[in-house]
């Protein structure tokens, strides 16, 4: 239990959100109200699925709202309508935000006496915006971290609370440099409620330089191209782990393969050409080295070892990758 209880709002959608919740829960604060996404199709059959941090919301027996936006003057007016009402009627001392997908107009940033606070993965104002584990994997960074923030109007520019720095490992992928930050944001956010309640936090404001952003992943990322340096497209299995997952096509069948693991190495030859095929991997020549594949995934299959892909596929050398 917190020394001070508040009454914390929730604002988040996927799990590196809901763990934040789940942890806020367990310091024995009140929530009286949590926002998320609406829930989106998913699966093979394409069913509604909840939100994580929806599901723990409703496994807490928590109120949930869930807007198509924020905005009383957009498009979904009726809906941010609702949501002030509640957001009015839950009189919160603070709103923590974390991956949550939607703009805060200013109503909402107001809205709380201490203010909105947010999550963000990475060391601001490095990796600004909607997809900061994955940029630091994909761009070689040696550490990223947790920020924690006090919201303002801009993107990811309010000024940093809190800062907690957690390395990059060598075979870290998005998924799990993901799972780290996420029990870091938990545990951090925790002891910035505690500060706040007390008035103890101290605001500094983000550096002007070293500023980046980094954007959205789009699924046309995922298709490995050969000419790039063998570590860049090592990074890019790594950072790609889960989703959209890297990628290259089979000409001779069409076939989307994608890749789980793989590793730089010496080598030359035309870009996309296989070089060798040995029992646990195949090394297919880049613009500068050779990355060699250790782990696939074929079209309707699982995650498999290269050697058991062999079995079935019958690629050999010189054959040119898509």
């Amino acid at each position: 239990m917190t020394d001070a209880v508040l009454r914390v709002g929730f604002a988040g959608t996927p799990e590196f959100a809901a763990e934040a919740l789940a942890a806020i829960l367990a310091a024995g604060h009140t929530v009286p109200l949590v926002l998320t996404q609406p829930d989106r199709p998913a699966g093979r059959g394409m069913k509604l699925q909840p939100s994580a941090v929806k599901q723990c919301a409703l496994t807490h027996g928590l109120p949930v709202s869930q807007p198509t936006s924020l905005k009383l003057d957009g498009r979904y007016p009726a809906e941010a309508a609702a949501a002030r009402e509640a957001l009015q009627a839950a009189q919160l001392d603070v709103l923590v935000v974390a991956a949550y997908g939607l703009i805060l107009p200013q109503w909402v940033l107001d809205l709380p006496r201490l203010g909105c606070l947010n999550i963000h993965g990475s060391l601001l104002p490095r990796w600004r915006g909607a997809a900061p584990i994955h940029r630091a994997i994909e761009a070689g960074d040696a550490e990223t971290g947790i920020t924690l923030m006090q919201m303002d109007a801009g993107l990811d520019t309010g000024d940093m609370l809190l800062v907690a720095p957690e390395p990059i490992r060598p075979d870290d992928t998005t998924a799990t440099l993901h799972d780290r930050l996420a029990t870091l944001g938990g545990r951090w956010i925790v002891d910035a409620l505690a500060l706040a309640a007390r008035g103890g936090l101290t605001a500094t404001p983000q550096p002007a330089e070293g500023v980046t952003y980094a954007h959205k992943i789009d699924k046309k990322e995922a298709a490995l191209d050969w000419t790039l340096p063998a570590e860049v497209l090592a990074r890019r299995v790594r950072a790609f782990d889960p989703f959209p997952g890297a990628s290259f096509s089979l000409r001779r069948t069409g076939e989307v393969v994608k890749v789980w693991q793989a590793d730089a190495m010496n080598g030359q030859g035309t870009p996309g050409t296989v070089l060798s095929v040995e029992g646990d991997r195949i090394v297919v020549a880049c613009g500068t080295g050779a990355l060699a594949l250790g782990s696939l995934q074929r079209p309707g299959g699982r995650r498999q070892p290269v050697r058991d892909v062999l079995r079935s596929w019958g690629i050999g050398v010189g054959e040119l990758l898509g």
